[in-house]
């Protein structure tokens, strides 16, 4: 396999124990864990969809995988951003580095699908 296909899906992976970490660290409460129910699948799914985008598939369906990632990473960053931390130091520092990596598989995955339509 291609060294940068790899290493995207390493990066989504590692998004996702990042994210799953995450939720195991803070509060949990009525809305919290509604929240990280719905950050877990969407984390999970970004890699997940990924992976098969590049089990060669046809372009088509190439393309629709990686839409999904990318919506699925855009989703993610959305439930980090509604995650009560309560602004506690480390916690808080976290949420706002893996917003920033969702946000950044974002502009990826958006990339990847401009070069496939060239």
């Amino acid at each position: 396999m291609n060294n940068k296909y790899s290493d995207l899906e390493e990066r989504t992976e590692k998004f996702s124990l990042a994210v799953r970490d995450f939720c195991f660290s803070i509060k949990k409460d009525v809305i919290n864990n509604e929240y990280i129910k719905q950050l877990i699948r969407a984390a999970g799914s970004v890699g997940a969809n990924y992976i098969e985008a590049n089990d060669g598939l046809g372009n088509k369906d190439k393309k629709m995988k990686i839409r999904i990632s990318k919506k699925e990473a855009k989703e993610s960053a959305y439930w980090l951003k509604h995650l009560l931390v309560n602004e506690s130091g480390d916690a808080e520092i976290k949420r706002l580095e893996l917003i920033s990596e969702g946000n950044q598989l974002v502009l990826i995955f958006a990339s990847i699908l401009r070069k496939l339509d060239d």
